[in-house]
């Protein structure tokens, strides 16, 4: 049965945390599969209002039981972080106001936590919610493929993308905090439970779809975020200007080895797709080798105000 209705009579064994900004229609839609859940016992619902300016009220009041809260300090991780701390379950799962769950998404990510006990730590697969799997457009088809690589990021790189997170509360009490909106935060949360000796396991069950940017413009926004965050990390780190400027120089050969992954990918179906996604990966990665020479060269880059442009 589905948790949500039980959540206010009954001890929940999951709490959802869903951080929202500026974007109730999709809220609506995210909400709309997280209630329709099939869990084995009550869930706990929380979205977590950032200060929107489009405020959500109308968009949660179409969901009974569902509890929405406000933080007002700017970025996913503080509101993640007020989230936490309403909420009451041992068990807590993470997904963006701007995805939708799949079926049986969350009965995996208890699952799946449950296996690890108090250490109990899982991210899940992303896709990318196209809109004609026959057409893709050229973002989707790019997406498809690099958008969200949560099994390389969880198994080789030690985090997980905090769209599509679940873990036992201990956990998180143990690592602490997610960070501000200056640094890519579910990165930074992820190593620090790696450092301290937490394993993430990668659930492919535990799937959620996000939608495709919309536009270039609006891909190279979360480049530029990335890159910003990237340049941060490196200064912090010490680590040589050459390093930074040999990975800007492997960014036109990266074209060539991950078109041939793009190629053989069974998430991009269809050779006209395949050339449409192979042209926003040319574009791309060009820019983000004209970017990261720029930034090298400037001052302190201001990561803070995408989670605002990107959502507004």
């Amino acid at each position: 049965m589905t948790g949500t209705q039980q959540a206010d009579s009954a001890e929940p064994v999951v709490s959802v945390v869903i951080p929202h900004f500026n974007m109730p229609d999709a809220l609506a839609r995210c909400l709309a599969s997280v209630t329709a859940q099939q869990v084995d016992g009550a869930v706990e619902i929380i979205v977590v209002d950032n200060a929107s300016r489009i405020t959500p009220e109308a968009a949660v009041a179409q969901f009974p039981g569902v509890r929405l809260i406000g933080e007002t300090t700017p970025g996913p991780g503080p509101a993640r972080n007020a989230g936490i701390a309403a909420a009451r379950a041992p068990i807590l799962a993470f997904i963006d106001a701007d995805c939708r769950a799949g079926p049986g998404w969350l009965q995996s990510a208890v699952d799946s936590v449950r296996a690890g006990g108090a250490r109990g730590l899982a991210g899940g697969d992303v896709r990318i919610d196209v809109r004609d799997p026959d057409r893709l457009t050229p973002m989707e088809a790019y997406e498809a493929v690099f958008g969200y690589r949560q099994r390389m990021y969880i198994e080789k790189q030690g985090f997980s993308a905090t769209l599509n997170l679940a873990m036992h509360r201990d956990v998180f009490t143990a690592v602490g905090p997610f960070a501000g909106i200056g640094i890519a935060e579910d990165r930074d949360w992820g190593l620090r439970a790696t450092a301290a000796g937490f394993r993430h396991a990668y659930c492919q069950p535990m799937l959620v779809y996000h939608p495709a940017r919309g536009s270039m413009a609006e891909l190279w926004r979360k480049w530029q975020r990335h890159i910003a965050h990237d340049l941060a990390e490196h200064r912090a780190a010490g680590r040589p200007v050459l390093f930074w400027l040999g990975k800007a120089g492997l960014m036109p050969v990266s074209v060539l080895i991950d078109g041939l992954r793009l190629l053989a990918s069974p998430r991009v179906p269809g050779l006209a797709n395949k050339w449409r996604g192979l042209a926003v990966l040319a574009r791309i990665r060009m820019m983000r080798a004209a970017e990261m020479l720029r930034v090298i060269g400037a001052g302190n880059e201001d990561a803070g105000t995408h989670w605002q442009k990107d959502k507004a």
